[in-house]
């Protein structure tokens, strides 16, 4: 069998880059320095991956490199310490996490939302980014701030006192602060949205993420002990949302915030990327295993010298070639627009986020043809191929990235039907 090593870089099992390529335009100084760090960390990431789904968060050797390589500020201005990085910068470093653990791409991913805080009140901004200097992990994670049940909140003097239960509160066991999604009524029968940020001694972890893939995301349900009070500078109207995004766009330069405006398209590509990754780095693990492993019923000397597993092999770098074009191709758009300041128009999102959509699912394709290729070696714990099946599988369940709900909302706009929204409404319908 000919060698196939100068098809992948450093036995990574991607396409090598050809001598003299250039990397995209897109990808800035610090976002390429940032990428190669993590790049150098894939190993690290992946030997620990394990004792991460123990513990059910990412373990402290992980969280250490992943903040000393910046991931947690990659989407946060200059003026409080980040690099305001575009969506091409995050979709090449959200990727290499995937090579090496899902999980700690998840929550990369999810912890970038804290971007939004900075349109708060100046006094919740300083007391939100006081520890961003010091504080080892994501410095917030949301938990049901847009979901169809969120808690309760009441008004009193000088702010609200919020009560209730959230769930998938990602990062929770690493994060200083919490936004959390809340109803109450502002007059008989009007009630509105919000989302109120509460401080580290105010939730209660519940240990409730017991779940087949993407464990060490600690996306755990959070709860307080009775009612917590949030102060009036630290509660939005989820209504005021886009408002405040149009804000941040004025006041921070950076592809960080001129592509805000493409949020759900940016957001897509980042947990496309991580499929990407995923996918990656099971074609990598594909690869060492197949060349060590003796088939059980074939007289080849190992797996990778059975047709099978070759053509396998082709079939899914081909597939990863191909989502990699789309998810790099609407990265990129995201970043020329915003560099332009244009706006995508309405009409565009779905098709690209469909477009995204489809190629995680894509990407789950190809873990699951190369864990079947290979075999029964694939299901021991230590092996991370069933990691990449598992948290592949979770990621694709996501409601925001499942195929068909997302090909029924372009399927209505190409028949001519009226329009579904991407996303549920910002507000609850007004009683009466």
């Amino acid at each position: 069998m000919s060698d196939n090593s100068a098809f992948f870089a450093a036995g990574a099992g991607v396409p090598a880059k050809a001598e003299g390529e250039r990397e995209s335009e897109f990808l800035s100084p610090a976002g390429k320095k940032i990428r190669d760090e993590i790049t150098g960390m894939v190993p690290l990431l992946r030997r620990n991956a394990l004792e991460g789904e123990e513990l059910g968060a990412l373990p402290p050797e992980t969280l250490e490199a992943m903040h000393h390589a910046g991931v947690f500020k990659i989407t946060l201005p200059e003026e409080v310490g980040g690099y305001e990085l575009g969506a091409r910068d995050i979709i090449e470093i959200v990727a290499e996490l995937g090579r090496g653990d899902g999980s700690a791409g998840w929550t990369v991913i999810v912890s970038s939302a804290i971007r939004n805080s900075l349109g708060f009140p100046q006094q919740a901004v300083d007391e939100i980014f006081a520890l961003r200097d010091t504080w080892v992990g994501p410095l917030m994670f949301g938990a049901s701030v847009l979901s169809t049940s969120v808690g309760s909140a009441r008004r009193v003097d000088g702010g609200f006192m919020v009560s209730g239960k959230w769930s998938f509160g990602s990062s929770c066991k690493h994060a200083a602060w919490g936004a959390v999604g809340v109803e109450y009524e502002e007059s008989p029968g009007r009630h509105r949205r919000g989302m109120a940020v509460l401080s580290r001694d105010q939730f209660l972890i519940l240990d409730d993420w017991k779940v087949m893939g993407l464990k060490g995301t600690s996306s755990n349900s959070v709860t307080v002990d009775g009612e917590a009070f949030v102060p009036e500078h630290r509660f939005v109207h989820t209504s005021d949302l886009p408002k405040i995004m149009d804000t941040l766009r004025e006041r921070f330069g950076g592809r960080a915030f001129g592509g805000a405006v493409a949020l759900m398209v940016s957001t897509t590509a980042s947990f496309a990327a991580l499929a990407l990754g995923m996918a990656r780095g099971t074609l990598e693990c594909f690869v060492e295993q197949a060349k060590s492993r003796k088939p059980f019923n074939l007289p080849y000397p190992t797996v990778a010298d059975m047709p099978s597993a070759q053509v396998t092999a082709g079939k899914a770098r081909a597939i990863i070639n191909a989502a990699a074009a789309v998810v790099h191709l609407h990265a990129d758009e995201v970043d020329r627009r915003a560099l332009r300041g244009q706006d995508f128009h309405p009409a565009e999102e779905p098709e690209i986020t469909m477009d995204l959509v489809h190629a995680i699912h894509q990407c789950g394709q190809v873990i699951d043809m190369l864990q079947l290729a290979l075999g029964s070696s694939t299901v021991a714990l230590k092996n991370p191929i069933q990691r990449f099946v598992r948290d592949m599988r979770v990621l694709a369940t996501h409601g925001a990235l499942r195929l068909d709900p997302m090909a029924e909302i372009n399927g209505r706009n190409i028949l001519g039907l009226a329009p579904f929204p991407l996303l549920a409404a910002f507000e609850p319908p007004t009683a009466g």
